[in-house]
């Protein structure tokens, strides 16, 4: 039998020479199942490559993809500013796709006309600058030797500028950019052709649209996208008749002032600042404003102060009598409201974004204002900006309170001070009831204390 030691377990053999033979290795299968990887760990791995992988890739597409959606949200707040014109026509038994055709074509054309009378009137002053560039020099050039007693002519500074480097450097450079500007207006060209086909499709198919969008959603959920749909066709429609409207006015006052101080190109210049002021957000004015200043300058200085006055005081007119009228209901929201969500817009999408925010904002107000619920405001002058003020206290009352107030020495002072006279039989320190009333409770009951 194999000894055992204290533990119950066998206790290995000895060698004759009294040592311990080395323990067997343990078995193979043992040693297998312990160094065995976990099975869920490699689908977690394969999971989370898998998961990096995706995210890496939507990335990717959602950047490449980035121009093709601000180019479909363009599209989609055109089709929506054109849907009531079209529907309008639809109604009376025009076919959809005409009716939008026919919008469109009408916008084409009017877009063509301003951008080749605008391409003209710059044209015709760069003619213009180029043809009497030879009389402002001779005029500088005298103005700068009768200033500085200097003997410059014209002839050495034409030649001096067409040996020179940097004309030299700037006319290759201009050389090799005329590629580059190929491009972007080509790139334009395209951008504007794909905002077209989208918004044509979007205002063409709105009905079959917003079916598509309805049948997967429960119909209360319908209703609610349906409701949504229609303010937002309100608003944006709204927007930009009204914006329209108050182009054409502008338009037409700036034209009359330009007429009648002469300025060559007035009718243009009153299209350039009515569009202008009115659909480029915050800077329009100034924008509008800076070119029929600048053309007013070369005619007369003195006729482009005139313009200067006359656009702030149109601006005015227009802010606070004109603007608040056509607006109020399309797009009746604050001033800073409007201003912030212009920034805000501009700082997501750029112009585009500045272009949109308005009437987007003016949507999400409108579709806002059914769930918000209001009550009715008490009628209190605060709600108005008036503070209530307590009435001030008179002159008299106040010497009294401060009279009664102060703490009598004896009896006998606050008998005088209150003009008490103690009544016969009374007991020594009792004041009479007229002047306890008159000197108030305080008074009365310093008089009643008694020696």
């Amino acid at each position: 039998m194999a000894p055992t030691d204290e533990s119950g377990q066998t206790a290995p053999h000895a060698t004759p020479t009294g040592t311990t033979p080395p323990a067997r290795p343990p078995a193979e299968g043992a040693a297998r199942a312990t160094a065995r990887m976990p099975r869920w760990l490699p689908r977690a791995m394969v999971l989370a490559l898998a998961l990096v992988a995706a995210f890496q890739f939507g990335s990717w597409a959602f950047h490449q993809v980035t121009g093709l959606l601000v180019n479909i949200l363009i599209a989609f707040f055109l089709a929506l500013a054109i849907e009531p014109a079209v529907s309008r026509m639809a109604a009376r038994g025009m076919r959809r796709g005409f009716a939008t055709f026919l919008v469109f074509l009408g916008l084409t054309i009017a877009a063509a006309g301003f951008v080749t009378l605008l391409g003209s009137m710059l044209a015709g002053q760069i003619i213009k600058m180029v043809e009497g560039f030879p009389e402002y020099l001779d005029s500088v050039i005298h103005w700068v030797n009768a200033k500085f007693h200097t003997d410059l002519r014209r002839v050495d500074i034409q030649e001096g500028l067409l040996h020179s480097d940097w004309l030299r450097k700037y006319a290759q450079n201009g050389a090799a950019g005329v590629l580059d500007v190929s491009t972007q207006v080509l790139g334009g060209l395209f951008q504007m052709l794909t905002i077209g086909l989208f918004s044509f499709y979007f205002a063409a198919d709105g009905p079959r649209l917003r079916r598509a969008l309805c049948s997967v959603l429960p119909p209360a959920r319908q209703a609610e996208v349906l409701r949504a749909w229609e303010i937002a066709v309100d608003k944006t429609g709204g927007y930009l008749y009204s914006r329209s409207l108050m182009a054409l006015i502008s338009g037409v006052a700036h034209y009359i002032l330009l007429q009648a101080l002469g300025v060559p190109y007035a009718p243009v210049l009153g299209v350039w600042v009515g569009l202008v002021s009115q659909f480029i957000p915050t800077i329009g004015t100034y924008l509008a404003g800076a070119l029929p200043m600048l053309i007013a300058f070369t005619v007369n200085p003195w006729y482009a102060l005139w313009v200067l006055i006359f656009v702030v005081v149109y601006q005015q007119f227009e802010n606070y009598m004109l603007q608040p009228k056509l607006t109020a209901k399309t797009v009746d929201i604050h001033p800073a409201v409007a201003f912030g969500s212009v920034i805000a817009g501009t700082a997501l999408l750029g112009a585009v974004g500045a272009l949109i925010a308005i009437p987007a904002v003016a949507t999400l107000q409108a579709f806002l204002g059914a769930y918000v619920k209001r009550y009715a405001v008490t009628d209190d002058p605060r709600v108005h900006g008036h503070r209530t003020r307590a009435p001030a206290a008179g002159l008299r009352t106040r010497v009294r309170r401060l009279w009664a107030a102060q703490p009598a020495a004896d009896p006998a002072a606050a008998r005088a001070r209150g003009g008490a006279q103690e009544e016969p039989g009374a007991p020594a320190g009792v004041a009479g009831t007229g002047a306890a009333d008159a000197r108030g409770p305080a008074v009365a009951e310093e008089g009643s204390t008694g020696d």
